[in-house]
């Protein structure tokens, strides 16, 4: 771990490497964490009804939140999303990686997607938690 680098990506040896988020990280710095975060504005108004345009504000809550921490999304090291529909996630596999890459880049934590009978907000199609660690220096 650099200044550059600020994780390690464990991949075990042997392992197929996985596709799109890591299987484990190696962070060591100051932690963040965020709570159950959804795809409602900063006024907690719903501008999206689907999956797709909610994880995309979902990020972005997520990134300015970080960003109040002075973290970046390559701060990120772990991600659980919860999703309310297992099928429109996998119809929408590419416009999900098209929003996470604009949102985040191409910094692909630990992550763990979940489907879910439902979420506390009733409008809610996902809801994340993130953790970032904001290197030492």
């Amino acid at each position: 771990m650099t200044a550059m680098t600020p994780h390690m990506f464990l991949q075990p040896d042997g392992w197929v490497p996985a596709k799109g988020y890591a299987n484990g990280m190696l962070a060591e710095g100051r932690m963040v964490f965020t709570g159950g975060l959804v795809g409602w504005n900063a006024n907690q108004e719903w501008e999206h009804q689907d999956m797709v345009g909610q994880f995309r504000q979902t990020l972005e809550n997520i990134v300015a939140v970080l960003d109040k921490a002075g973290a970046r999304p390559e701060h990120l090291v772990r991600l659980t999303w919860y999703i309310t529909d297992k099928q429109e996630y996998l119809s929408n596999l590419r416009a999900f990686g098209a929003a996470y890459r604009e949102v985040i880049g191409r910094h692909f934590p630990a992550m763990a997607v979940v489907q879910v009978a439902g979420l506390m907000e009733d409008a809610a199609r996902i809801e994340i938690e993130a953790t970032a660690v904001i290197p030492h220096g």
